[in-house]
């Protein structure tokens, strides 16, 4: 199994709890409801008909409110949680397969999980709880450390490294952690709520620090949260559950632009559609206007946010979208950004507006 290049697919998932799950599978794949499920067979619905890929050293989260099935879902990856039915292909091995022996080597050394609360041991020290992995795995106690040593200036805790988890505030605890999954070199990151603890100006600084770290070491990561300004600024995809089922997957465009159902409409409409929307989802990628050199460039995967004060700064009514090697690929209008910013707009029909120098 490959460390930079894991992919994870999850087909046909079901998870049932109770005294005989199996027999209900089919039942609930008919159309057996959750609650009947529950009243009248005294039988749990935690997971219905899960289908996700997870590309390779990319972020998916998997949103959702309480009891939506989402810790439920995470814990099937390492299968902390064994399925009803169904199967679990990473990098094209079902683990539902592998033996008690395949399972342990699979856990120690391709997944590593980062908790809520933080999940350290009290009665050993930074550095020795960012060994803790190491050490299981056998590896010699000085490589352990020059190890440990790396992972802990890299999240910034130089200094603190013969500290106690007791010594030290939440987010210094919750980077403990982080170094500590990241020190094993697991190619799958498993992070169940693991910011949701904590202070929000702390939780975005661990935010920004797990998307710098991501840009350096492409981990196919699996972030677990129940906010959606969370799950936009990490999530190169996102899925969000409600009982047990998935309602709505996709980027953070398609959940904004596109929401499924009025559920995902509630869960949007109070977000700051200006910070999150890019310019690329709502631009015109036909219009000739492009060809007028005079119209102000604004970057490709620019926020709606920013173009509209470039634009507005300029003086001009719409922009040139470009790419990377400052190809134009399209033209966006401020008609076009204030529409986008309005919950109630037509993605699949962009207003497109009088274009004005």
């Amino acid at each position: 199994m490959s460390r930079g290049d894991t992919s994870i697919e999850i087909r046909d998932l079901y998870k049932i709890f109770g005294g005989a799950p199996r027999q209900y599978v089919q039942a609930v794949r008919d159309g057996l409801s959750k609650s009947e499920l529950g009243k009248v067979h005294g039988h749990i619905l935690g997971l219905n008909n899960i289908n996700i890929s997870m590309p390779a050293g990319k972020i998916q989260v998997v949103m959702g409110l309480s009891g939506s099935g989402k810790s439920t879902l995470i814990r099937h990856i390492n299968r902390l949680i064994e399925p009803t039915s169904g199967s679990i292909i990473i990098d094209g091995r079902n683990i539902l397969e592998m033996s008690e022996l395949e399972l342990r080597e699979f856990r120690r050394n391709h997944t590593a999980m980062v908790f809520q609360r933080f999940g350290l041991l009290p009665h050993r020290t930074v550095i020795d709880n960012v060994t803790f992995g190491l050490e299981v795995r056998g590896i010699e106690k000085t490589k352990c450390r020059a190890i440990a040593m790396r992972w802990i200036e890299r999240v910034g805790l130089v200094g603190f490294e013969q500290r106690y988890p007791n010594e030290l505030s939440g987010g210094m605890q919750q980077r403990v952690g982080l170094a500590r999954a990241l020190s094993n070199d697991a190619s799958i990151l498993l992070m169940d709520e693991a910011y949701s603890a904590l202070d929000p100006l702390i939780r975005t600084d661990m935010q920004t620090m797990l998307l710098e770290l991501q840009a350096e070491l492409n981990k196919t990561i699996v972030f677990i949260t129940h906010d959606l300004d969370e799950a936009l600024r990490l999530g190169d995809r996102i899925v969000i559950l409600r009982d047990g089922s998935i309602i709505q997957q996709g980027d953070s465009q398609d959940i904004l632009l596109r929401p499924a159902d009025d559920y995902i409409e509630r869960f949007v409409k109070d977000v700051n559609r200006g910070r999150f929307i890019r310019i690329d989802a709502v631009m015109d990628p036909t219009t000739t206007a492009m060809e007028k050199g005079s119209l102000p460039k604004l970057k490709s995967g620019s926020t709606l946010e920013v173009a509209a004060k470039e634009l507005t700064n300029s003086s001009c009514d719409a922009g040139i979208v470009t790419g990377d090697g400052g190809q134009p690929l399209g033209v966006v209008s401020l008609r076009q950004i204030t529409a986008a910013l309005s919950s109630a707009v037509e993605a699949e029909a962009p207003v497109r507006g009088d274009i004005r120098v």
